[in-house]
């Protein structure tokens, strides 16, 4: 008899315990789900009026052909992957802001080096102007003048100069994988606010 109730005492102190248990994980999960948490990439920080953004053509001051084309179709590409703003080619009168950019010099150079000293990495650097201006109030709501982007590849082929037109010309990858990162660099940087 006495064994029936100790046995009883420990399946009740248990069921006591798993009640507990269950407590504390819901307090924790209550207290998680109020901290704010919430998915990379899927925030925004611009105001809520903004719903049409206009990303007209990239100015291209390089030699390097259709760099503007590429850069511009990407970051479209990049802020219509988001799904929360309708995106128009133009700076025209229906929309709510305007991303306008400017690539303002791209250059290359040796990042590494083989042991007959023929480089086997180059570094290709990319400075640029770009800004969110609102249309409504004429206000900057992002913008980053100086904007310096470095991306470095492996050597296909050795280059007879440092010329990143005549790189680009041999590895159009090379431009396609710069331009992808760039826009995912632009639109998270404008987006989550960095």
């Amino acid at each position: 008899m006495q064994r029936c109730r100790a046995q009883s005492r420990r399946v009740q102190s248990r069921r006591g315990f798993g009640a507990l248990r269950l407590g504390v994980l819901c307090s924790l999960c209550v207290l998680v789900a109020a901290c704010g948490y919430s998915l990379a990439g899927r925030g925004s920080f611009l105001p809520a009026n903004i719903t049409t953004i206009g990303i007209p053509v990239f100015v291209n001051r390089t030699t390097v052909f259709n760099l503007e084309t590429q850069l511009t179709q990407d970051v479209r590409s990049e802020f219509i992957g988001r799904g929360r703003y309708r995106i128009l080619p133009e700076a025209g009168t229906d929309v709510d802001a305007v991303l306008t950019g400017e690539v303002t010099a791209v250059s290359i150079r040796p990042a590494s080096f083989n042991t007959q000293q023929l480089a086997t990495r180059y570094e290709i650097i990319m400075s640029a102007r770009v800004q969110l201006r609102e249309v409504a109030g004429d206000k900057i709501l992002w913008e980053n003048p100086g904007l310096a982007f470095r991306q470095e590849f492996e050597s296909q082929s050795t280059p007879n100069s440092l010329d990143p037109a005549s790189f680009f010309g041999q590895d159009r990858n090379a431009l396609e994988r710069m331009s992808l990162d760039f826009a995912r660099t632009i639109v998270s940087a404008i987006l989550e606010a960095f």
